[in-house]
């Protein structure tokens, strides 16, 4: 199918740089190329802008998205109409140029067909008053964008898009999807509003500031050290309700006082830790901080000038902090024990995550041991 379509009809801005971090303008229905690169204006200097006109109109938006206008995506055609923008892809943008996608309405569900089928293509994506392309053929299953940071940006009034595909694309995105995601929702409809262009706006320069300096991170040690069989068990129940924004904090079925004690006493014990106020979270976060020599990455520490790897946070929320090997840090979020940092690889080392406090004698030793392999890490003692 994909052979008989056109070539992509493509409104460029910004630099032309064929090295520039590229990012991709999806625009929905209604629109076209030439109204989504207006965005570019607002968006930082320095990457190029590419805005692509969808292959088959659909009142000017893309056809996979077109169930009775609003409706769920066609996978066969989503499956083609992907094929078809990688064909253009891969010629603008070979390997080792970063790839961020930005989409708007349909847009945001091309956008999101596209990562959640190649994740390790891009470096980032905004889903920006649309809804992921479930039940399309394409793997939404647990720690699939782990790695990948995500802006999504919803209408509390949005009328277009069905209230159960935004709620359920939030859902993900925060919890078990393991994106470092931005979140916000405002009270407009349809549309975006001048804070989440904002938001938009510093995310992108912030996450390609982080890319420029440290690169895309490796999945680097993949067993846990610290746990029996150096593997991780599922986590027991459903995920804690987690704020969507900063600070980060467990908000649901939280730690008993004397479990979070325990946690803290066990941590602070290890060789060369000591403990102080956290150096970056909430007032009463305890940071645990590795003294001298530090012999593990940049990357085994969420604050490296303090050689904080991980901190636990006061008791009302009990849950922690902690920086992982890529690997690792999906691991803790596919089994249920936690949920990506939002700004995990774009402000933060890119394996943060929140890990849920213990609620029992036997969550207490996961939990420490999750922390101790964080620790071993850090110390440059993880293989």
């Amino acid at each position: 199918m994909t052979a008989t379509w056109a070539a992509p009809v493509v409104a460029t801005a910004g630099s032309a740089d064929p090295a520039a971090p590229l990012v991709v303008l999806l625009h929905g229905r209604g629109s076209h190329e030439r109204e989504i690169i207006a965005l570019a204006e607002h968006l930082p200097a320095g990457p190029a802008y590419a805005a692509v006109r969808a292959p088959i109109a659909e009142g000017g938006g893309y056809a996979w998205f077109a169930n009775r206008g609003i409706g769920r995506p066609v996978a066969e055609s989503l499956r083609s109409t992907m094929d078809w923008f990688r064909q253009w892809l891969d010629q603008v943008a070979p390997a080792g140029r970063p790839v961020v996608l930005i989409g708007f309405s349909g847009g945001a569900a091309f956008a999101g067909g596209l990562v959640l089928d190649d994740p390790d293509r891009y470096a980032g994506a905004a889903i920006l008053y649309g809804t992921l392309p479930f039940d399309a053929g394409v793997p939404a299953t647990p720690a699939r964008l782990a790695g990948v940071p995500v802006v999504v940006a919803q209408g509390e009034h949005d009328t277009v898009i069905p209230r159960e595909l935004l709620d359920r694309t939030w859902a993900y995105l925060l919890g078990e999807s393991a994106a470092p995601t931005v979140a916000r929702r405002d009270p407009v409809g349809h549309g975006i509003s001048v804070e989440a262009l904002a938001t938009l706006a510093g995310w992108l320069q912030e996450r390609l500031a982080f890319l420029a300096h440290r690169g895309r991170p490796q999945p680097g040690p993949g067993t846990w050290a610290a746990l029996p069989g150096g593997e991780l068990p599922a986590r027991a129940g459903a995920r804690p309700a987690v704020s969507s924004g900063i600070p980060q904090e467990q908000r649901s079925d939280t730690a008993p006082v004397e479990l979070q004690e325990a946690v803290f006493a066990r941590i602070a014990a290890l060789p060369g830790v000591r403990t102080r106020q956290s150096a970056i979270s909430v007032p009463g976060a305890r940071g645990f901080q590795l003294a001298p020599p530090r012999l593990g990455p940049v990357d085994a520490f969420i604050v490296p000038s303090a050689g904080e790897f991980a901190h636990v946070h006061p008791g009302h929320d009990g849950s922690l902090h902690v920086a992982l090997p890529m690997a690792l840090a999906a691991d803790v979020v596919a089994k249920g024990w936690g949920v990506a940092h939002p700004l995990a690889g774009v402000r933060l080392t890119p394996g943060m995550v929140m890990l849920f406090g213990p609620r029992d004698a036997a969550e207490l030793e996961t939990v420490v041991g999750v922390v101790t392999t964080s620790h071993a890490w850090a110390a440059g003692r993880l293989a």
